[in-house]
């Protein structure tokens, strides 16, 4: 890839995983309490939805491939609605700070993806690594509810499979990616995604009651609707086209710090050492995952000594 590419594809990791970050503790105030995970889902899918028509007012319509639209609409199942709802659903039942340290696992998950499709080869520094950061995401599951009071392991494990969502897409659909201008794909796949949701979500949508919102609990609302629903799945797509996935998900790690902050300055949740620990666990077996890519230096050819004379 040209290196021109290269700081633009890093700031929109940045910027869509500090958006991703922000909706731990938002939908912690809302989901559950003044609107439920499938009202969100529908709600936030038709915005996206409408976002993604925007780009038409300049850009010209881009035809899709017959053959590639079933694989779009399968995208839009995944990421649209199954990532979604699984999120939406785990976090209207665990704590912010557990929900964006589970989060975490998604470089894991893309490497165990990327070797199940023959894309990757284990090695033992991946092995190793893999092992220790399931081994922290299983304890964060496990202790649900023990230091976290609001966290359930059934959420957690929502989470968890929202995270694979994310790593079953990035390794599958990167190349669907690289086919199409990113708005293009956006559109189809909210537009698909939204439609298909809407006759599920439409009822809970409609009886949701907004005038009993408080100020907080609207600007919360309006935010995790608007901004996250459309602008960092631009982002990360963006990116997508220019780093590799794995790579891609190892700015998950800014996530639990910036949703353990908010949610500790907002009251939210507390911090606790043990769930510091099993965020250091998952950290160590990302990181060895990650380290794991690092280029080793091309061996240099050995140069002919002057003197040495060709055979005929």
């Amino acid at each position: 890839m040209a290196a021109s590419k290269l700081p633009y594809a890093h700031l929109s990791l940045l910027f869509c995983n500090i958006i991703w970050a922000c909706d731990y503790p938002f939908y912690n105030l809302i989901l559950g309490r003044y609107i439920s995970p499938l009202a969100m889902v529908t709600a936030s899918l038709i915005i996206a939805a409408l976002w993604s028509l925007v780009p038409l007012l300049w850009e010209r319509r881009e035809r899709i491939e017959p053959h590639d639209r079933l694989k779009i609409f399968g995208a839009a199942l995944l990421i649209g609605l199954l990532r979604k709802l699984c999120m939406m659903f785990g976090l209207a039942h665990t704590s912010p700070i557990d929900g964006s340290i589970i989060g975490t696992t998604t470089p894991l998950l893309v490497l165990l993806l990327s070797v199940l499709l023959g894309v990757e080869r284990f090695t033992a520094r991946k092995v190793i690594g893999l092992l220790i950061g399931l081994v922290g995401t299983l304890a964060v599951i496990l202790t649900s509810g023990g230091t976290h009071a609001q966290s359930s392991t059934a959420g957690n494990l929502l989470i968890f499979a929202s995270a694979c969502v994310s790593a079953l897409y990035m390794v599958s659909f990167k190349r669907l990616v690289a086919k199409y201008r990113i708005t293009t794909l956006m559109r189809w796949i909210y537009c698909s995604s939204a439609l298909a949701m809407f006759p599920f979500g439409a009822h809970s949508l409609f009886t949701t009651a907004f005038d009993h919102m408080d100020a907080q609990i609207l600007l919360a609302a309006l935010f995790v609707l608007i901004v996250p629903t459309y602008l960092p799945n631009l982002l990360l797509n963006v990116a997508l086209r220019h780093v590799a996935p794995t790579v891609t998900s190892i700015y998950a790690y800014l996530q639990p710090v910036v949703a353990i902050a908010l949610a500790v300055a907002m009251g939210l949740d507390k911090l606790h050492a043990d769930t510091i620990l099993f965020a250091l666990v998952i950290f160590l077996g990302v990181g060895l995952v990650i380290g794991s890519y690092r280029r080793k230096p091309t061996p240099q050819t050995p140069r002919t000594h002057p003197s040495a004379k060709r055979k005929i």
